[in-house]
Formats: C-alpha cells, sequence, structure tokens
C-alpha cells in the first residue's frame, strides 16, 4: 500500500462510519416513561442524596469505580512531539480503547488546553470526583514528573503516567526474568540507559527498587552520558549522573550486561554489542524502530537475550500488558493510588506469569508448538486470557497490604471468576485469528476477485501478510478495481475464460473427466466447466496450484458449494460437511453449528457434527462447552425432533466421555448457567460457560445466526466448513469486507492445519 492510501485508509477507519473510537452507551433500561423518571427526575434526586449524606455512595450509584479518565495537553504525544490538545485525541481515544478491551474500564478522555503546570493541575484536580481513577498520558519531561506528583499527593483517587510506568513495569518484569536466564545478579549488572525522558527515568527507578546499583547504571541522553559535572542537569538526570569518566555511547557499552534503549533507531552497532558481557540483555524498545534490528542484534550475538517494543519479534515489551490490569486491580478495592508497592507486585506478577505453562490458547495464536519460559519468552503475550485473572489480584493485594485500599476484597476466587466474566465483551478471537494466519501465510486464490469488497479484503490481507491472494475473475475489471483503491502488488491474475489460460484449463478439465467420467461427465462438458470460475478454483486447489478457496460473495450458496463436493469432497474419515458460525457476543466468543448445510439432520448427523464444531472450538485455542439446543429439556417432550437431539447426546456420552456436551436443552438454560445449574445440577454443564450450541436443523441455526448479527450487531466469522478434503471456505451472500477477511484468514489456519497433518502422516510411514 502506498504512503497516501494509507493516509486514507487510516483516515477513513476514524471518520467513518461514527467520528471517533469511543461512546457512551446507557447500562440501565430506558425504554418507558416509567424507566426515564427513574433515570432523571424525579428519580435521580434520591441517588443525589444518598451521595450527599456520604460521598462514598457514589461508587455505589454512579459508574465513578469504573470510570477512568485518560487526560493530556498533547505535548509528547507518540514521537509526533507537542501537537497539542486537540491532535491529541485521537491517541486519547484509542487508549480508552484499549482500556476497554483488555480490562473492560471505561474511558473519557480529556485534551487539557495549556502547557502551564498549575493550570494544569488545577484543571485534573476540578473534574477528578467524575472519576475513578487518572491516566496522565503524552505529558512532556520533566513538566510530567511535577505533575504527576502533585497530583498523587493532592488527589484520593489512583494517578499513575503510563509513559513513565507502562515500560518500567513491563520492561522491569522482564528484566529480571532475563536475569534469571542469564544467571545474574541484580545488584551486580553494568546497566546502560540510552534515553533520559519520562520513561527512561521511571524505568531507573523501578530497577533500583527491584535491587539495580546507581552506581552501576549509565545514562545517555542527545548530548551523550549524563555525568555528574555537566552543567544545567535536571534534578531527574542528575539523579543518574555518573562519576565515571566517559563520553559516548560506545564507551559506556564496553562489559555492560544490559541495555536499555529508550531513545532512537540505529543508534547501536553490531560492534557496541560485541564489546557487551557474556549473555548480553538488550532491551531496544524505540518504536517503531528499535535502536538495533532484531535481525541484525541476534546473528552479532548468539548468547543475546533481547527485547523489543515490537510485535514481530519476541519478548514485546507492551504496556497494554501493564496499564489495564493496574487501574483494573486499583479501582476494584477503591485504591486512593497507585503506589510503588502496587507497581512492584505488578512486575512479580507478570514476571512469574512468565514461568507459568502457557494455555494452548496463547500458542495457537502465536503459531507456537510450545511457548516457554527461556530467551525468546521471558514476558508474557499481550494475547494471554491469564493477564485478567493474574495481574489485577496482585495490583488489588499490594494496595490491601499498604493501606491504601478502601474497600478489601475477602472472595478471591469469586474475584477472579468475575475478571474472567469481563473478557466476554471482548473480541480478542479476532486478534488472534489474523496474527496466527499472519505466521505462515498461504495461496489462496479469490474466486470472485472482480467484486470490489471481495479485491478489497484481498488488498488487506496482501498488505497485512495474512495470505498470498490469487486473484480469479475478469483481468480488465480486476485491474481497473486495483487501480481505483491503489492496489499494488505483482499478484497472480486469472481470468479462466480467457484463452491465455487455455493450457491449464484443458489440463484442470482432463483431470476432472478421469475422476467423473463414469458419472455422465464428459471431455467437451469438463472443458466448458473450467470456463467456471468456481470450478477452475477449486481445481487449482485440488491440483497444489493454490492452498485455500474462498468463494460465495456473489452467489447462492447451493451454487458454490456443488462444484466443490464434485471436485475436492470430503476429508478421510468425514461422512458429511458442515457449517459453524463463531459469533462476537458480550458473554464472548459463541460458536453456532449448522448454519449452511444440513436441513434436517438426523441423530447421527448431529453426532459428527457436534464431533467436528468441537475441533474447530480446538483450532481456536478454546476447550468446547457445548449444548445440544431443542425446544425442550431433557426429555420434556417425545416429538422426533426432541428425541433425535436426546439420541445425538447419548451417543456423545458414550462414546466421548471426554467432550463437555449435554441436551437437549432451550437455549436460555444453556446459556444461563445460573439456572441450569438450579434446575438440572445432573448435567455436564452445570455451572458452566456454554460456548457452543448444536442446533436441532437448518432453519433454527440460521435464523439464530443472522438475528443475532442484526439485532445485536455481533459480528460474524463463517460459515467456517467443516469435513472438506482442502481448505474451501463458502461467504454467505454481499458478505462485508472485515467478513471476507477474517474467512481468508480461517482459510489460512485451515490450510495450515492440514499441512501439518499430510506432514504428521508422511512421517508416520517414513517411521
Amino acid at each position: 500500500m502506498s504512503k497516501q492510501s494509507k493516509r486514507r485508509e487510516a483516515l477513513v477507519y476514524h471518520a467513518k462510519p461514527t467520528p471517533g473510537k469511543i461512546q457512551v452507551v446507557p447500562t440501565k433500561k430506558y425504554a418507558s416513561q416509567r424507566d426515564l423518571s427513574l433515570a432523571y427526575s424525579p428519580g435521580v434526586a434520591e441517588p443525589c442524596l444518598e451521595i450527599e449524606k456520604d460521598k462514598n455512595n457514589v461508587y455505589k450509584y454512579t459508574a465513578k469505580g469504573n470510570l477512568v479518565a485518560v487526560i493530556s495537553n498533547g505535548t509528547a504525544v507518540l514521537g509526533l512531539g507537542n501537537i497539542g490538545p486537540e491532535a491529541s485525541k485521537p491517541v486519547m481515544e484509542g487508549k480508552g480503547l484499549l482500556f476497554k478491551i483488555f480490562a473492560d474500564i471505561d474511558v473519557f478522555d480529556i485534551e487539557v488546553d495549556t502547557e502551564n503546570i498549575e493550570e494544569f493541575i488545577q484543571t485534573v484536580k476540578n473534574i477528578a470526583p467524575t472519576f475513578g481513577g487518572i491516566n496522565l498520558e503524552d505529558i512532556k519531561a520533566p513538566e510530567a514528573f511535577e505533575i504527576e506528583r502533585r497530583l498523587k499527593e493532592e488527589l484520593d483517587i489512583p494517578v499513575m503516567h503510563d509513559d513513565q510506568h507502562g515500560t518500567a513495569i513491563i520492561s522491569a518484569a522482564a528484566l529480571l526474568n532475563a536475569l534469571e536466564i542469564a544467571e545474574k545478579n541484580i545488584g551486580d549488572v553494568k546497566i546502560v540507559i540510552s534515553g533520559a525522558g519520562a520513561a527512561a527515568i521511571s524505568c531507573s527507578r523501578l530497577y533500583k527498587a527491584c535491587g539495580a546499583k546507581r552506581e552501576n547504571m549509565i545514562m545517555l541522553d542527545s548530548k551523550g552520558v549524563i555525568r555528574n559535572d555537566r552543567d544545567n542537569l535536571t534534578t531527574e538526570k542528575a539523579e543518574f549522573s555518573t562519576h565515571r569518566k566517559i563520553n559516548t555511547l560506545d564507551e559506556a557499552m564496553q562489559d555492560a550486561d544490559v541495555f536499555i534503549g529508550l531513545s532512537k533507531a540505529d543508534i547501536v552497532n553490531p560492534e557496541m554489542l560485541k564489546s557487551m558481557a557474556d549473555n548480553p540483555i538488550v532491551f531496544a524498545m524505540a518504536n517503531p524502530d528499535p535502536e538495533i534490528p532484531y535481525n541484525i542484534a541476534i546473528a552479532t550475538r548468539k548468547d543475546i537475550i533481547m527485547a523489543t517494543g515490537r510485535s514481530d519479534h519476541p519478548n514485546q515489551v507492551n504496556n497494554v500488558l501493564g496499564f489495564p490490569f493496574i487501574f483494573r486491580g486499583a479501582l476494584d478495592v477503591r485504591a486512593t493510588k497507585i503506589n510503588e508497592a502496587m507497581k512492584m507486585a505488578a512486575v512479580y506478577a507478570l514476571a512469574n506469569l512468565a514461568k507459568e505453562p502457557v494455555p494452548e490458547q496463547v500458542n495457537i495464536a502465536y503459531g507456537e508448538t510450545r511457548l516457554t519460559f527461556g530467551r525468546d519468552y521471558i514476558i508474557p503475550k499481550p494475547f494471554d486470557p491469564r493477564l485478567i485473572a493474574e495481574v489485577p489480584p496482585a495490583v488489588a493485594k499490594a494496595a490491601m497490604e499498604s493501606g491504601v485500599a478502601q474497600e478489601p476484597i475477602e472472595d478471591w476466587g469469586k474475584y477472579k471468576d468475575e475478571l474472567l466474566e469481563r473478557l466476554g465483551s471482548d473480541n480478542k478471537i479476532v486478534r488472534l485469528l489474523l496474527n496466527r494466519a499472519k505466521l505462515n501465510p498461504k495461496r489462496v486464490v479469490f474466486a470472485e476477485a472482480d467484486q470490489l469488497d471481495v479485491l478489497k479484503a484481498a488488498q488487506i490481507v496482501c498488505e497485512e501478510g495474512i495470505a498470498i491472494p490469487i486473484l480469479l475473475g475478469r483481468r480488465d475489471k480486476i485491474l481497473s478495481l486495483m487501480e481505483d483503491i491503489e492496489f499494488e502488488g505483482d499478484l497472480e491474475i486469472i481470468d479462466p475464460k480467457s484463452d491465455d489460460e487455455e493450457i491449464r484449463k484443458n489440463a484442470y478439465a482432463k483431470v476432472y473427466w478421469e475422476q467423473r467420467n463414469r458419472n455422465g461427465v464428459t471431455l467437451f462438458s469438463a472443458e466448458k466447466l473450467m470456463r467456471e470460475r468456481n470450478y477452475y478454483a477449486a481445481m487449482m486447489v485440488n491440483e497444489g496450484d493454490a492452498d485455500a478457496l474462498i468463494s460465495g460473495y456473489s452467489r447462492s450458496y447451493p451454487s458454490v458449494v456443488k462444484p466443490m463436493l464434485e471436485l475436492i469432497g470430503l476429508a478421510p474419515g468425514s461422512t458429511r460437511i458442515a457449517t459453524t458460525n463463531v459469533m462476537m457476543t458480550q458473554r464472548g466468543p459463541m460458536f453456532l453449528s449448522d448454519t449452511s448445510i444440513n436441513i434436517n439432520p438426523s441423530a447421527n448427523d448431529l453426532t459428527r457434527i457436534a464431533q467436528m464444531t468441537a475441533g474447530v472450538v480446538k483450532m481456536f485455542g478454546m476447550e468446547p462447552v457445548m449444548a445440544m439446543i431443542s425446544y425442550s429439556n431433557f426429555g420434556s417432550s417425545k416429538n422426533q425432533t426432541a428425541t433425535k437431539v436426546r439420541e445425538a447426546v447419548e451417543y456423545l456420552h458414550k462414546r466421548h466421555p471426554d467432550l463437555i456436551v449435554d441436551g437437549e436443552l432451550q437455549t436460555d438454560f444453556a446459556l444461563n448457567k445460573e439456572m441450569l445449574q438450579a434446575t438440572f445440577p445432573f448435567s455436564k454443564l452445570a455451572g458452566k460457560k456454554v460456548n457452543t450450541l448444536i442446533f436441532p436443523n437448518l432453519e433454527s441455526a440460521n435464523i439464530t445466526y443472522k438475528l443475532l448479527k442484526e439485532l445485536n450487531k455481533a459480528d460474524s466469522i463463517g460459515p467456517i466448513m467443516m469435513g472438506m478434503k482442502k481448505p474451501v471456505h463458502i461467504l454467505q451472500l454481499d458478505a462485508s469486507v472485515d467478513e471476507i477477511v477474517n474467512m481468508t484468514a480461517i482459510a489460512v489456519i485451515d490450510a495450515q492445519q492440514k499441512e501439518k497433518r499430510d506432514a504428521n502422516k508422511r512421517n508416520a510411514l517414513e517411521n
């Protein structure tokens, strides 16, 4: 994508369909006049009077306890510098979005039009009654230090400048683990810090709190080594000045054990790395480009332990590992501040979590067989679902033990369960999906690439590295559309009706004819069919000229399924095909089967659909908890529609006792675990959170999935084809660009899995 195209895409993302990235959503009913009279006048007077009696009641009757202000004056934005409060607003909205999706914390972003310290502090103090916490953001040093210090002293709610402490907390956790691997003591190591801004000062202070010695630390700014004989040092720089007579980074790096980079790209060279001590620890955290490129660093020193701020390398120091969960813990005990004990608790919680066995969901997301504590895994991954259940409790306990918690937690098990429930509103599964596809992109043929939305999706997957698109359709139209959307790249474009494809077309036709000549297919009819895009695309996948296929955008589902079944067929061991849709709901991802293929499945069909769906759920790194849905509960109806579900469940219980599945169940009982536990405590689903619904027929499944999609605006991935021999996935008519992108990622992952399965079979035969 050209720079101009990327710029336009970023601007459209922020402008359409609604300007900005966050909004206020009511949490109470408001449909009737009675609701409105309770929400406002006269009912609102009652909580007002209760709060007047006791200010602490504001946490009981308002959103204050889960509301954080993200506040900036725009003086040090991202690397853009002093761009002003209005220009900083997109960044502050983005921070609010991260708070919400990682820790379910609501945010108002506040941009303050002043660079005067006193005015800024007074503004924040004046609006503080609205909020449960204050997240200071993108304020330049040294003013940031004074602003945070004063607000922490003068307010009775948590205050944190994430630019300082976020990086400090994450990198400190990584440093402790790196030192353990290197078998070095933090009190003995020599540390070089490149950068002297707010983040560098805060990191250095936290390292000291972890045991590092000031006399072993060398800090550099843009003028070189910060020595105690330099004039006009700020108080913060003076705190880390050295008496050693060295002036340059080259000199400082000699025999250093640790390099901390919070400065700019390409200031460290291989010779500097070679001069460091054995098992050097290098945290090159400048963004977007580190102080030394990762590939050069690891090629220079085989014994290096390296971290960066980038997601495409191991050991990403990412502030999202910290600030959402630190504020979550602080808010949940109504802490009056975020103190050093709470920050240290977050450090050790993160460090310890990296040593624990990694959930399969995380391994799958990052394409690893098994992530384990070591040189390439010293800090948890941002997508690790355990973060919300580990870091907030550690922070909350520290707040209680240090005396700043006003609402202590008594039942820690219940608290952890509540934290995990908060993840239901987050759609991390899509990010996991795309990330996994990028690790090993496959060739995906888009059978309708001359449709604008399909081509836009192909552009995204190409530029994001999700897949290698092969564009099928009218060449002239594809080229024209590519020019319109500035889609650049040397991609394969195929027009099945073009004479240019005659050789491959005839070869495909001959293969097809040989496969189907006893089913009434003549060579002439086979040649004619190969001019049809779906037959041609299916043969590309069949013959290994593509790894996966996406089609169905402009054609009915049955018309696209037919050639796939004829040419590709069922996977070994499969007796039928089916589809499942993943719905992104407020309670988390929900898998719905069968949404597109089997009109009235038998009991045997339902067992197979359930087994295949369980495999897809596991593909997403989740444990399937499946309810077999009906209009009745556990034998309350003797109608055939209900009894076939009951028979399927009996079979699954007998033949697959390891599967967590039960039914027949009405949908409300399946989704309300408290109601299910109370009424049917004998069920295998009692007390469990169901994430998969198997429907008794196509009608109910399809209606439910489309109802959720339209009424609740739930995003959908699917229908995901199950039971096919090759990775073939068929879109719903007029699927959106995002849906096509997500389905492409599914197709890539499907191809990855089938490739792995085939390789395992070959290895087994060879051995």
